[in-house]
């Protein structure tokens, strides 16, 4: 999904269109991931972008989408980009000293 998302509507307040836009890409999200996954794949892993336009975009997190909506509203933005594209993940282990360092109860 790449689409330049805009906080004003003729009959919605803003905070009406904020929590709608999180809907439509929390729904997106959700029905990327009940795709059928392709053999030797763990999961959906996403792409995601977001900026003021799509030259200005930065690469994020998947879970930071819903922050960077709400930094948008904060700041007052008109509109702000934002793409989303799936692909397939594979689980990897964890070496060895990250496990170690995650052991701290010892």
């Amino acid at each position: 999904m790449k689409k330049i998302f805009s906080f004003s509507h003729p009959k919605k307040q803003r905070p009406r269109v904020v929590e709608a836009i999180k809907y439509e890409l929390k729904k997106y999200i959700k029905r990327e991931r009940n795709k059928k996954l392709p053999e030797e794949v763990d999961f959906w892993d996403f792409d995601c972008r977001y900026g003021t336009d799509e030259t200005s975009c930065g690469v994020i997190h998947v879970s930071e989408i819903n922050k960077v909506i709400s930094e948008a509203n904060a700041e007052g933005l008109d509109s702000f980009f934002l793409e989303v594209l799936s692909k397939p993940g594979v689980r990897t282990k964890k070496p060895e000293e990250e496990k170690e360092e995650e052991n701290f109860l010892d």
